[in-house]
């Protein structure tokens, strides 16, 4: 079954936050930093569907920094750079597990961007301090661009635009997790109408659900993580 998360239902548990960066806050779906302490941390990379919203101010930065989970990154509003790249609404990042990336800078106007994962993560670790926690054998993967073209190991991440009551067609999960964010418009979904803001994450395997257009038609980001080694 998909994980659904309301734009209008998430906005409740935004809250101000801080890394060393002053930012906004807003849990999605999955344990996140704010979750209540007596919940199980599960091993780094554990499957399991994260998905959250971060506003930057106008000037701040996010040190570069990696995880322990591979990663989406969709920008939603605003502006600025993420390493050597410079971002705007509709980018989309994605940097595999222990693959360090950054700084984050927010342009004049801010920058919101959600971060969608596939598994535990315990925190950032954050560039040069943590260089010594990189596992020695790793591969360092990252791509950025308006949509990132499919890999032979399902990495996919592709913007599906949809007239009014057309059928989201995917792509399909396949063998790797996936998340949909609506960026404009809305999809009816369940019997929930989703619109701008709203994240929708299926399991791996999982088919497709009946998820259509509103009235408006819709703007999706749809993203599908590798499948998992083994």
């Amino acid at each position: 079954m998909p994980v659904i998360a309301a734009a209008e239902t998430a906005a409740a548990r935004r809250r101000a936050s801080s890394n060393g960066t002053e930012f906004w806050f807003t849990g999605y779906i999955g344990h996140n930093r704010y979750s209540p302490a007596d919940l199980p941390r599960p091993a780094p990379g554990t499957p399991m569907p994260v998905a959250f919203l971060v506003e930057q101010d106008p000037g701040t930065t996010v040190a570069a920094h990696f995880h322990q989970a591979d990663q989406f990154q969709l920008i939603v509003g605003g502006g600025g750079t993420l390493g050597r790249h410079d971002v705007a609404p509709g980018t989309v990042h994605f940097v595999a597990a222990h693959s360090a990336y950054g700084p984050i800078r927010a342009g004049a106007e801010g920058l919101a961007y959600f971060t969608l994962r596939n598994g535990w993560d315990p925190g950032a670790r954050y560039m040069p301090g943590a260089r010594g926690e990189l596992p020695r054998a790793r591969h360092h993967r990252e791509a950025s661009g308006g949509a990132i073209d499919a890999a032979p190991d399902g990495l996919v991440a592709t913007p599906v635009a949809l007239p009014p009551g057309a059928a989201m067609t995917g792509p399909a999960p396949e063998n790797g997790e996936s998340f949909w964010v609506v960026l404009d418009g809305s999809l009816i979904l369940d019997g929930q109408r989703l619109g701008p803001r709203s994240c929708v994450f299926l399991a791996a395997g999982e088919p497709l659900p009946d998820a259509r257009a509103g009235e408006a038609g819709a703007r999706v980001m749809a993203m599908r993580f590798p499948a998992r080694p083994g």
